[in-house]
């Protein structure tokens, strides 16, 4: 029996002796069992989840809050694990909060539950982590690091952004610009078209908090060169990628993007060129592509209109121009990716994995990134339109896509030259 794992006031974690451990898929609880836990994952964080009440299942197999601590009589709280890259949540945390709380921070929370003294956790694991372990990042040597780049180009706009991305958010793909390896991000877009409920760069002052900034104004097409054109010719593993979390949507700085790859290609032709976007602007979409993009990841959460509108809230397209551009990026020979928002109990429907499978078979995607959506699932299904939850799981949403021809499923962009 997995059993219910909870945190004291004081941060404390205890396993329950009697109740057992729950999870949480769309707006219902279920027993975590064998077949949904592997152990915590190296480089995994617990966190506790701010004002929830720990929901277990009794002997009898009835659900039953945990309010109060049975050995310290202190208040208990609900506890869940942040993954590392590499890893697709298949439950989240269970708990109950006042709905006078505030929404939860922009985390991706994962159910987490104790057996025979070890700690397990509702997940799958589903790429390499390897490039994306923690212990890869934030070394000693990173702010001396950062410290000679900017001393060389003290004015690049995008050096200065992704310098206070590496050293105060402890983002992985603006460490890797300074390190000189791996996927580096190359933040262009200070705007957007659309107003995603999740957006980690820009939010609502009534909504939960953006964890980052976004970048202030555009760089010119000479800055990304002074950045993007070393990482590729000299990291190993090399991909730079416009789409960051500290910026917006990437293709409508076209022009910005489409003249520094051809800067870029005219000193080297080592290395990936990337662009994660949301697909939104077809024509900006195209130029980039035509101008010499290696591969796009097109952001989605589901390919249903209604669903996909109800997060993303587009300001100036639609889905039809989402289909259009990865269309459009396929016939141009890029190599196409899926950035798959994953939340148990809606991308599993029976009707989201059905209209997935068909958008990647219409599109010619090839590689979908499940990527654990972060955000408070309250305030995720207040937006969401009413319907049947008739579940895959997640593992069998998995399964599904592994099913697909000539489908790659993992959860991060690899080299594609």
């Amino acid at each position: 029996m997995y059993r219910l794992l909870f945190a004291g006031d004081n941060g404390q974690l205890y396993d329950h002796h009697t109740l057992r451990a729950t999870g949480r898929t769309g707006d219902r609880f279920v027993e975590l069992s064998g077949e949904d836990m592997e152990k915590l994952p190296a480089g995994a964080a617990l966190v506790m989840v701010p004002g929830g009440v720990p929901v277990g299942m009794t002997r009898d197999g009835s659900f039953t809050t945990l309010e109060y601590n049975p050995w310290t009589g202190g208040r208990s709280w609900a506890v869940g694990a942040l993954l590392p890259q590499g890893y697709t949540r298949t439950y989240l945390p269970s708990y109950t909060r006042s709905r006078q709380e505030s929404a939860l921070p922009l985390l991706g929370y994962t159910a987490v539950a104790c057996r025979e003294g070890e700690l397990y956790a509702a997940v799958r694991r589903t790429d390499d982590p390897e490039h994306w372990d923690p212990v890869h990042y934030d070394t000693a040597e990173l702010p001396l690091l950062v410290k000679s780049r900017l001393a060389i180009f003290p004015e690049n706009p995008i050096l200065r952004q992704l310098s206070h991305c590496a050293l105060e958010y402890h983002c992985f793909t603006a460490q890797n610009i300074f390190y000189g390896r791996w996927e580096g991000g190359i933040p262009v877009s200070p705007v957007c078209n659309a107003r995603c409920l999740g957006c980690i760069s820009l939010q609502p002052a009534e909504c939960c908090p953006s964890p980052q900034a976004r970048i202030e104004s555009s760089p010119d097409a000479a800055a990304v060169v002074e950045v993007a054109a070393p990482h590729l010719k000299n990291g190993e593993g090399a991909i730079i990628s416009f789409g960051q979390g500290c910026e917006g949507e990437p293709s409508l700085a076209a022009g910005t993007i489409a003249r520094a790859i051809e800067l870029i290609r005219a000193s080297t032709s080592r290395g990936t060129i990337n662009m994660n976007s949301n697909g939104g602007y077809s024509a900006g979409v195209s130029d980039i592509c035509r101008a010499g993009l290696d591969a796009v990841r097109i952001s989605i959460i589901s390919a249903r209109e209604d669903v996909y509108n109800a997060y993303y809230r587009p300001q100036s397209y639609s889905l039809a121009d989402v289909r259009h551009s990865l269309k459009e990026a396929a016939s141009l020979g890029v190599y196409t990716s899926l950035n798959l928002l994953v939340f148990p109990g809606l991308t599993d429907r029976a009707e989201e994995v059905a209209a997935l499978v068909n958008l990647i078979g219409e599109t010619g995607v090839k590689m979908v990134q499940l990527r654990n959506l972060n955000i408070d699932p309250d305030l995720l299904y207040q937006h969401l339109p009413d319907a049947e939850e008739d579940l895959f799981g997640i593992p069998g949403l998995i399964e599904v896509l592994h099913e697909v021809p000539d489908l790659k499923v993992g959860n991060f962009s690899h080299p594609v030259k």
